[in-house]
């Protein structure tokens, strides 16, 4: 397989051949599987305080008995833990505490804190993750991500080396990707409707993906530059997302592959 090799100033100098790993057949069971995998991986372990809502004065040990101290015999409560907020002689006035039904009462079922990782073998995650790189170059894969393309055609590229400013690096895709390069910058927008309040104010598409080799250290802002070395499947899926590599990263590739 052969990919179109641009300049730093996004010309085209040759075509160049792709590693082997590119051509790996497309498997979307195994690639869902290691996605899902990975999630229990990188999950931060979170529970709540074991004493919370267990810190009241409250009793279990209502009675209901006649002619007892502070019995709530005849007060048509029940039996549920209680407090005393105020009592006049033999008269009380309770507030169910502890139990999960009351207010300030504990959680009745909350995380432990503790989750079993999903395992995935080591074959298959190699495997799947050759299925993803592979994926920035099929054709198939890359229509369905991008249907709103239409019949445009677009496809991953690979540059000789990046240039150190956005500005120059934006100019540089835009005449490397020509009119679709508006589809490949991250947009940002505010979300209608109530989740504006509830955390997830802002949607925002992927972009592109530019894979560097580990010793080229970039950054462009609105942009995923990634090493290969540091590539995650949640990069690259759903499959077919438009990467661009630089010639370092694609040597690296063919090295690991070996």
């Amino acid at each position: 397989m052969k990919s179109q090799l641009y300049d730093i100033n996004g010309n085209k100098k040759a075509d160049i051949a792709l590693p082997s790993l590119f051509e790996t057949p497309l498997r979307l069971d195994l690639v869902g599987k290691y996605f899902e995998a990975e999630k229990f991986d990188i999950m931060h372990s979170y529970s709540t305080w074991e004493e919370s809502g267990k810190r009241h004065s409250g009793s279990g040990r209502i009675s209901h008995r006649r002619h007892k101290w502070r019995s709530a015999y005849g007060k048509g409560v029940s039996r549920v833990p209680r407090k005393i907020l105020w009592r006049r002689g033999t008269q009380f006035y309770f507030v169910g505490t502890e139990v999960s039904s009351a207010r300030g009462g504990r959680v009745s079922h909350p995380p432990k804190g503790i989750h079993t990782p999903r395992k995935i073998n080591k074959k298959e995650k190699t495997f799947a993750f050759n299925v993803a790189l592979a994926s920035t170059f099929n054709a198939k894969a890359i229509s369905e991500r991008y249907s709103s393309l239409g019949s445009e055609k677009i496809t991953s590229l690979v540059i000789e080396s990046l240039p150190s400013k956005t500005k120059d690096i934006l100019s540089t895709m835009k005449k490397m990707f020509g009119e679709v390069y508006t589809k490949l910058i991250k947009n940002r927008t505010i979300r209608a409707g109530i989740g504006k309040t509830r955390g997830r104010k802002y949607k925002s598409n992927a972009g592109i993906l530019i894979v560097t080799g580990t010793k080229e250290v970039q950054r462009f802002k609105g942009l995923d530059v990634k090493a290969f070395s540091q590539l995650t499947i949640a990069d690259l899926y759903p499959l077919g997302r438009i990467t661009l590599y630089t010639k370092q990263a694609l040597d690296e590739i063919q090295e690991a592959n070996k």
